[in-house]
């Protein structure tokens, strides 16, 4: 598959990119309403569902370092290329959404899309979102530097909260059995935040999810070359034979009537 910026692919293939990217936001939900149960019985499962930093934060003690390093860079870095393609392919839809929907980087946006290409490279490294990775495509920055900044700044982040949960372990096991301690209850309120997430996503205009949507069915609709008017093959045949458009043809000012015939006209008086 040869990329170009600006062009998307088959729909199929934008498809199954735009599936894998809400298959991945179904899992970091399942993660959130999941955490009171398997934060303390499977830390690993909890990194692999949503690696945000408080999950790392709170699982880095409870697993051994290849655990951890592991599950966590895969899952951090299994969704930005996603978004990166997506950016690349809808460049300037791109750049609108992340006007709508962050309150962030919107203004950056609107400053002009320079202002935002010397932050690019920083924000790659440090904060490598799913708005930053689709707008750091559709602003013009290269694969490799995305690719190169993402993997380095994901290992930066793992050994940062690896290095901070060493030295904040005794609080962080206490958070740990406050939340195995009140399972039930934080089981409840995670339930209402991640519904109300879910709502959102499903409502909202803005939201990621109905972007998302939104993309799929304009490739259909691009892909399905009908219009209501008349085909090109038609119109260029109506403007060699002269006809008249529908309604008065005089209404045309380059319409020249056809000459009737003699036998004709003779025909139409007689009657």
């Amino acid at each position: 598959m040869q990329l170009r910026r600006g062009h998307p692919p088959r729909k199929a293939i934008v498809r199954i990119v735009i599936g894998l990217v809400l298959l991945s936001q179904g899992a970091a939900l399942f993660g959130d309403l999941a955490l009171a149960e398997i934060v303390d019985r499977q830390p690993a499962l909890l990194i692999a569902l949503n690696p945000r930093n408080r999950n790392l934060t709170l699982a880095t003690n409870q697993l051994d370092a290849s655990t951890y390093y592991l599950v966590g860079f895969l899952r951090l870095i299994a969704s930005d290329p996603l978004y990166y393609l997506l950016g690349y392919w809808y460049g300037d839809r791109a750049i609108a959404w992340t006007e709508r929907r962050s309150r962030t980087y919107g203004p950056l946006i609107r400053e002009g899309k320079e202002v935002f290409r010397r932050l690019a490279y920083p924000l790659i490294f440090l904060a490598p979102n799913n708005v930053i990775c689709a707008l750091s495509a559709a602003t013009g920055v290269s694969l490799g530097a995305f690719v190169a900044l993402n993997l380095t700044g994901t290992v930066a982040r793992l050994v940062l909260i690896r290095q901070l949960g060493a030295v904040f372990e005794s609080p962080l096991e206490g958070i740990v059995d406050f939340i195995a301690a009140y399972r039930i209850p934080i089981l409840i309120l995670s339930a209402i935040a991640v519904a109300w997430t879910v709502y959102n996503e499903f409502f909202a205009e803005n939201s990621e999810m109905h972007t998302l949507v939104e993309l799929g069915q304009d490739d259909e609709d691009e892909g399905d070359g009908s219009n209501d008017g008349a085909t090109e093959p038609e119109a260029q045949a109506d403007d060699e034979t002269g006809s008249p458009p529908d309604g008065d043809p005089g209404s045309r000012p380059d319409y020249d009537p056809p000459t009737p015939r003699p036998g004709k006209e003779s025909d139409d008086r007689a009657s």
